[in-house]
């Protein structure tokens, strides 16, 4: 059975890494590494950690690993967390999984297509759990076409980060995207698609934080595009664009 590496980047806020520890620890898949990154060195999360390691580890299969360090950023972040992971499969986990067979059925999926990695659909709920947008991309790779899967949902195996290397960390908001382009725009790699909601987003973060937020990811994501020999960077922006604001604006499905 393959391991899972799942890693949460956290930066002083033990309350929320409860939150998603919790829901991870609830998954059925019994073959899990939990990596959490603490960029904030605080000493209320690293308590919690050490608490939570006990329960966590006593379920056989499952191992923790802890990084206490200051970092340049979320993607400098989830650098760290891939370079310590020792999984077949690594993903990463901020928010709820929808339901506790999550990381099962991901495996099942990948395992079923014979898929370098794979993802589904997400979410996005306030803090009552209401459901604000509906992110669903479907299963065509085609960044071309401005397509870009529910990164939360993402999960690859590991030779993929051996062969394309780790998130470029100078990016802000979209080294997402950018690591997606870098990834697919060959269409080398095989993505299998779970055509469900597999994660619940709280609404807000860097990716949802008004206009100002909004113009350095469409920025961001013309320089993945170019960076990438991708073109028309910025028709294919405004198409990727177009398809999010459609996609948030359906009703999620039963």
């Amino acid at each position: 059975m393959k391991t899972v590496s799942v890693i949460t980047t956290t930066y002083k806020d033990a309350d929320h890494l409860r939150e998603v520890a919790n829901g991870l620890m609830a998954q059925s898949y019994p073959c899990i590494e939990y990596v959490i990154v603490d960029g904030g060195m605080d000493e209320e999360t690293a308590a919690f950690v050490e608490e939570f390691k006990q329960s966590f580890t006593a379920r056989e299969g499952r191992s923790l690993r802890f990084i206490s360090e200051p970092d340049l950023g979320i993607y400098d972040a989830i650098n760290k967390g891939i370079r310590a992971a020792s999984g077949d499969v690594i993903g990463t986990i901020f928010d709820r999984f929808a339901d506790e067979n999550v990381i099962s059925e991901l495996v099942t999926q990948m395992e079923k297509e014979g898929a370098d990695g794979v993802h589904g659909d997400v979410t996005y709920v306030d803090e009552k759990g209401n459901v604000v947008r509906f992110y669903h991309m479907g299963p065509v790779a085609d960044v071309r076409k401005g397509w870009m899967p529910a990164h939360p949902t993402l999960y690859l195996k590991r030779e993929v980060f051996d062969t394309y290397g780790l998130y470029k960390a100078d990016y802000r908001i979209a080294g997402d995207y950018e690591y997606v382009v870098r990834i697919t725009k060959d269409k080398n790699l095989k993505l299998a698609y779970v055509p469900k909601v597999l994660v619940r987003m709280y609404y807000g973060g860097t990716s949802s934080g008004g206009l100002k937020a909004y113009a350095r990811s469409f920025s961001e994501g013309v320089r993945a595009l170019r960076e990438n020999g991708v073109h028309p960077a910025f028709l294919i922006t405004v198409l990727r664009t177009v398809r999010a604001y459609i996609t948030f604006h359906r009703r999620e499905k039963a």
